[in-house]
């Protein structure tokens, strides 16, 4: 490795982790336009969320899958049957927690309550079902390509801070 990110105060763990981010946020980007994803952004957005993470991927992955399911179809179930009200929406992410909580994976409960307030509280041009369906394929794709960049690029621990 040259000398000059060391000078820079910057160690092989920061140029591989920033290398590899880029690296596959930008694929998760290209597949996910590839795809006509309507809201594309959604995929690198969860790309980074897991390669970036300070647990391990494997966990937050599943979490943010599962909570990503669990609130697009809580999202698509109440829009369907209530009109929007904040009685309504705080129902809705109150069951988000009790339902992430029985499937006991309660960092899921964050991930849900995310997803039901985009797909319930933002105005699309598509149904309810359809936009919970794209919310999921969307967030879906950004945690496989960063569970198959871990997998295939792992990085071991900086030993400095």
């Amino acid at each position: 490795m040259p000398a000059w990110p060391a000078r820079l105060g910057l160690s092989r763990y920061v140029l591989l982790t920033s290398v590899r981010t880029a690296l596959a946020t930008v694929l998760s980007l290209l597949i996910a336009r590839r795809l006509k994803l309507p809201e594309f952004y959604w995929a690198p957005i969860s790309t980074i969320v897991i390669v970036l993470s300070t647990i391990n991927p494997l966990t937050l992955a599943w979490q943010r899958f599962v909570g990503t399911a669990l609130g697009a179809v809580l999202g698509a179930l109440f829009a369907g049957l209530f009109r929007i009200t904040w009685i309504v929406y705080g129902a809705g992410i109150f069951l988000c927690g009790i339902f992430s909580g029985l499937l006991r994976l309660h960092a899921a409960s964050r991930f849900a309550a995310i997803t039901f307030s985009i797909v319930l509280l933002i105005a699309h041009d598509r149904p309810p079902t359809i936009v919970a369906m794209h919310r999921f394929l969307e967030v879906s794709l950004g945690i496989a390509v960063a569970l198959l960049v871990t997998i295939a690029w792992p990085i071991p621990p900086d030993r400095v801070t």
